[in-house]
């Protein structure tokens, strides 16, 4: 069988994607479940992040948000058995490529996966809705009245956050990046407010980034700013203003679930919980068509580069 890895070169240069010929699968453990994989999402690799918590490696396993049918499981198994339908993220330190036909999980990271959904939207939704759920209500706790304003609406996550947001009874406003992001956020429904400094519709163009001053000063009182910037600097005016509204900054780092395992129940709660919302139609994902295997290299190439406006899937 053969699996995608990356391959980390000299500093500065870009990542290379191989596909290596792997050997036969080790045996079964006790708390494993070998998966027939079906689908598998593309998604940037943080390779800082990697570097950080010392999980950086020659070559980096690539695919992690996986689909499919499971063929075994080892004799502690509880939660799963053969031909079950399952959906999950890879662990960081995972040793396995979710681009192989078949692979071993343990089973606290896994869920079935309903019958209604298919493979692809399945591993196609499941990072954006940690994503989505962590940002949302364990970070910010939206409810029925609050505002929630999301940039770049359009993209795969921010997609599954404005209906996840929708759903909570919130009021959604949200940036767009090009007059077809626009015309799609318009589609949705409930439609969604856009945010953009253009006034000719038919010139709209990507925007710089607002400074954070800019979104400190857009929070109401006892408002929430979920950002993703890990480098994050706040000067003291915009601490004062954070003070006087009883605002506050979080950070959103959906690998929190995998890199401890202390709140591993609320963890495949959440998971069931987007599996749900996809089976009734509430999580309806910006997906691209699905990709065959052969294609995966090139895919894994334009997702790394952050050149993908739609979710990448790789179906088997």
């Amino acid at each position: 069988m053969k699996a995608l890895y990356c391959q980390q070169n000299s500093s500065g240069e870009e990542m290379t994607f191989v596909f290596q010929e792997r050997e036969n699968l080790p045996p079964t453990r006790e708390n494993d479940v070998k998966i027939q994989v079906r689908a598998c999402a593309l998604s940037w690799i943080d390779t800082k992040l990697l570097s950080e918590i010392k999980l950086e490696k020659e070559l980096l396993p690539v695919g992690r948000e996986v689909s499919g049918v499971v063929l075994e499981v080892g004799r502690k198994v509880s939660f799963f058995q053969p031909d079950d339908e399952v959906v999950g993220i890879l662990p960081l330190d995972s040793e396995e490529s979710g681009l192989c036909e078949v692979i071993l999980v343990h089973e606290h990271y896994l869920v079935r996966k309903p019958e209604k959904v298919c493979w692809v939207e399945a591993a196609g939704t499941v990072r954006d809705g940690v994503r989505a759920y962590t940002a949302l209500h364990y970070l910010s706790q939206v409810s029925p009245g609050k505002t929630v304003l999301i940039m770049d609406g359009a993209s795969p996550f921010g997609t599954i956050a404005i209906q996840l947001a929708q759903h909570r009874g919130a009021k959604v406003i949200s940036t767009a990046q090009s007059l077809e992001d626009k015309q799609y956020l318009e589609r949705l429904r409930p439609p969604v407010v856009r945010t953009y400094n253009n006034e000719d519709e038919s010139t709209l163009k990507p925007q710089l980034l607002p400074h954070k001053h800019d979104i400190i000063t857009l929070l109401g009182v006892g408002g929430h700013w979920i950002t993703t910037e890990k480098n994050l600097q706040l000067d003291p005016p915009d601490t004062c203003s954070l003070f006087l509204k009883g605002a506050t900054v979080s950070f959103l780092n959906d690998e929190i679930w995998n890199l401890s395992n202390i709140q591993q129940g609320k963890y495949l709660c959440i998971l069931e919980d987007i599996m749900e919302k996809l089976a009734s139609n509430i999580f309806r994902p910006q997906l691209d068509e699905p990709i065959p295997l052969y294609e995966a290299k090139v895919s894994m190439e334009i997702v790394q580069k952050n050149q993908a406006r739609k979710r990448q899937v790789i179906q088997f």
